[in-house]
This record gives structure tokens, C-alpha cells and sequence, in this order.
């Protein structure tokens, strides 16, 4: 599917430099400073769109389609953009409009370093914008914010629900973020409340990659929605179901950080057969915080995740796993453990029907493997990260 999409992107950019039609890049969208060539400012605003548009041409022209051979999630920038609140030191105020600015589809991997700031913004990246890199100037300095819930009402009068509550949203392939935080500002609901789903970011595209992030939020914080997605030590903070979704997703290395009045829950991973390849992998992670922690609940009939190397402080409830009130889905969950520690892992007091697992059954779910990684994964950023 991935190669049929990108031989996709490219008839279609045939056909429009055939045609006639100019893809616009609006302000700042610029070559690599490497290669040292910038525009005359002797020129009107339409000539430097003109210039713009021929150098990205023909940076596309020199790459002899060599972009479109292998799925990777490739980290050679073609374009670098910078966003900043300060209007003098950056070619974008906000993000969102950094990536308006870029064409309609997108083929280059473009990097948006986005420069140390509280942006109080709603950010969407649609489906076709793919190769996308968000890099703050670090998860302490760079922080993204919105306060939508599932009650918000949206722009068409009714409520927006979950999907739309998000702060940060992305829909395309091939997406990377680095050293930001996104957060939902929305105050930490009371037990019992409706309508109080408030997701801090939301993955709707394969191959995603998240290097150093932080996610803040209180129900519903991540939204793993679909895709395969890599997770490397990155703080996730929540209360209830907050790392939700129906992904094929592995965290490793991160810090997972209940807030929790009462009872909560870490994961509600929405697995709905056994046809469907996905599920939760936490390998080498931490789980800390308040409150009286379920490790997951069973949002999905064949809901899949697994906790390895993991350390579990006593917030965890010792029996682990909840069936979402519906004891048929005890049958065809699969929900497992493997050489965890701290006091909230021991497995004694688990339900029947989770796992501890063997070292043959663990090994499928400890490694990139598991998310196909060797497809798409390049060593930079599977290496250690800083």
C-alpha cells in the first residue's frame, strides 16, 4: 500500500507540471542551508514564489525518483522551516501555518524546528502532507496547547467528540516529532464525568516516529488511533484509558506517568479481531503516579498489550486488567508481562486470564520487530537517543 500511495504522489506531480499549474509554496519554505543558495530580494513577491516553486522542482528532478524505491521514514532534510513567536526570528508564527505553506502533496521530507515557546494553537496535518518532521528546541521548552473536549462543540454546532478533541493531530505517512510536548489543557475530570475525553495528540497515519516527546493530558491523553508508531523515551501523562487506539505501537524507553484521583487506567487498546495486526508493546519503560492504576482495559473484544522490562510502581491494582465489563472478551484478549519489576509487577495477584509470559512468547514483542520496524526504521532513530 505504501509504495502504491508514494507512485501515487508522483503521477499526480506529473500530471500538474504538465498541466500547467503551479503548486504554491507560500512564505519560507526554503533549500537546506547547507546548500547555501538563498533568493534576491530584488524581485516581487510573485517572482520569489516563481524561484521558490522551480528550486523545489528541480531538487525533486535530482533525486531520479530514488525517494519513491523503499519505505523508509526518511530523515534527509530537503527543506527546513522555523517557527517562532518572536515574527522576526522565524518564517512561521505558528505551526499550523508552516504547514499550510507546504505543497498540497507533500514527497520531501520537510523539518519544521520549532523554537522554545508555549503555542496556543489546534495543529492538523492531513493525509496527503506526509514526511513531516516537528522538532522543538525540547519537551521543556516547546510545548503545543488546546483545551478542546468531546463535548466542545465544533464548528458544525454538535459536539466534536474524542477524534476531533485533539490538540495536535496527524493524518499522514512518515511522520517524525522531536524534543516537543503537546498537551491538552483540559483539568483532570472528576470520576464518573461525560463528555470529558481530551486527547493531547492524535496518530492517524503509518509510520510514526516520536523521539523525546512529552504528551500531557488527564482521559484519553494519547490517541493511537491506527498505524504502526514508535515511541522513544517519551513522557506520557494521564488518568484514565490515556495511551488509547487501536495502533501497532511500541514504547520503549518511556516514562509513563499516572494522575489519577481515584481509579484509572493506562491503556485501552482497541483490537477488534483476530484478523487485525495490532496491539501495545512497553518494553524497558517506567509506570509512576497516583492513584489506583489498572495496566489496561479491554476497549477492544481482542484488545493485545504487553508490558517487558518494565518497572511498575505500587500504583498498579494487583490484578492488573480489567474486561470492560464484558467477561466473553476474558477469552480473546491477550494481555502479558515478561520480566517486569517494582513493587506493582508481581504477577501473583493478576487475573486468570492475562500472561507471564515465556521467553519464546515474549520474543515477538520486545524487539522493532514488531512493528515491522526494519521496513521503515532507520538507524538514527533507533539508535540511543539523547
Amino acid at each position: 500500500m505504501s509504495k502504491f500511495r508514494h507512485l501515487f504522489c508522483v503521477v499526480f506531480l506529473l500530471v500538474l507540471l504538465n498541466s500547467g499549474q503551479v503548486l504554491c509554496h507560500t512564505k519560507g519554505i526554503r533549500p537546506r542551508r547547507s546548500h547555501g543558495k538563498r533568493f534576491s530580494y530584488n524581485v516581487t513577491h510573485t517572482q520569489l514564489i516563481e524561484q521558490q516553486f522551480m528550486t523545489w522542482v528541480r531538487f525533486v528532478g535530482s533525486l531520479r525518483h530514488s525517494l519513491f524505491s523503499v519505505a523508509i521514514n526518511k530523515l534527509f532534510p530537503s527543506f527546513t522551516l522555523t517557527v517562532s513567536k518572536n515574527p522576526a526570528n522565524g518564517d512561521f508564527t505558528t505551526i499550523q501555518a508552516a504547514i499550510d505553506s507546504l505543497p498540497f502533496i507533500n514527497i520531501l521530507r520537510v523539518v519544521i524546528k520549532v523554537k522554545a515557546g508555549v503555542y496556543k494553537e489546534k495543529v492538523n496535518i492531513p493525509t496527503l502532507k506526509s514526511f513531516i518532521t516537528i522538532e522543538g528546541a525540547g519537551a521543556d521548552k516547546t510545548i503545543v496547547q488546546w483545551g478542546d473536549t468531546a463535548q466542545t462543540i465544533g464548528p458544525g454546532g454538535r459536539p466534536m467528540g474524542t477524534f476531533n478533541s485533539a490538540t495536535f493531530a496527524v493524518n499522514s505517512l512518515y511522520f517524525i516529532a522531536k524534543n516537543i510536548t503537546f498537551q491538552n489543557t483540559t483539568p483532570l475530570p472528576p470520576p464518573g464525568a461525560v463528555g470529558k475525553q481530551a486527547v493531547a495528540f492524535r496518530i492517524s497515519g503509518d509510520t510514526a516516529a516520536f523521539l523525546g516527546c512529552r504528551f500531557l493530558g488527564a482521559q484519553d491523553t494519547l490517541y493511537d488511533h491506527v498505524g504502526r508508531h514508535y515511541y522513544k523515551d517519551c513522557y506520557i501523562e494521564g488518568s484514565v484509558d490515556f495511551i488509547f487506539g487501536n495502533g501497532l505501537s511500541l514504547f520503549e524507553g518511556c516514562h509513563v506517568h499516572a494522575i489519577a484521583q481515584n481509579y484509572g487506567a493506562l491503556t485501552a487498546q482497541g483490537r477488534g479481531s483476530l484478523l487485525e495486526d495490532t496491539g501495545f508493546s512497553f518494553v524497558n519503560c517506567k509506570v509512576t503516579g497516583s492513584g489506583a492504576l489498572y495496566l489496561g482495559r479491554a476497549w477492544g473484544t481482542f484488545s493485545r498489550v504487553i508490558f517487558a522490562y518494565t518497572y511498575m510502581d505500587n500504583i498498579i491494582v494487583p490484578k492488573g486488567w480489567y474486561n470492560w465489563g464484558d467477561p466473553n472478551r476474558e477469552l480473546t484478549v491477550f494481555y502479558g508481562q515478561y520480566k517486569c519489576s517494582g513493587p506493582g509487577s508481581s504477577f501473583a495477584g493478576r487475573v486468570s486470564w492475562s500472561r507471564e509470559l515465556t521467553d519464546a512468547e515474549a520474543k515477538p514483542f520486545i524487539s522493532l520487530n514488531f512493528i515491522d520496524g526494519s521496513e521503515w526504521i532507520t538507524l538514527d532513530i533507533s539508535a540511543p537517543y539523547n
